[in-house]
């Protein structure tokens, strides 16, 4: 499988005139969520809500801070969780980010295509 990189920014939701510089990341179908520069967030006021651990690529376990971001990256944009990387971690662009966005991964083009998001039909009373 190939990789790519895209320039990803978090915005803010307080306070939405204020946003980190587009950090390159690597595209990770492997990573739940997406992780920027530490320093970068709290430049921002993004604030750490609390701790996450997670398993990394080299069976390492670590732990690192989360919080809550707009993240918008190639012309989309979704609110999500964002990691707080440390000086050692990668920047990285997590599935949940890649669902939120509405978009699947094209590996080949290098490049998302756009998708529907899934809904649920109603149900009534008298299907059940």
């Amino acid at each position: 499988m190939s990789s790519f990189k895209v320039n990803l920014t978090a915005i803010n939701p307080q306070e939405r005139n204020r946003s980190t510089p587009p950090v390159e990341v690597l595209v990770d179908t492997g990573a739940e969520l997406s992780w920027l520069p530490k320093q970068l967030l709290l430049d921002t006021g993004i604030k750490p809500e609390g701790k996450k651990r997670f398993s990394t690529a080299t069976k390492e376990i670590v732990v690192r801070e989360y919080g809550y971001a707009i993240l918008r990256a190639e012309g989309y944009e979704t609110n999500d969780e964002i990691i707080f990387a440390e000086d050692s971690d990668m920047s990285l662009l997590g599935v949940h980010t890649i669902e939120g966005f509405g978009v699947a991964v094209d590996n080949i083009g290098h490049r998302f295509i756009q998708t529907f998001t899934l809904a649920c039909s109603p149900i009534s009373m008298r299907d059940l």
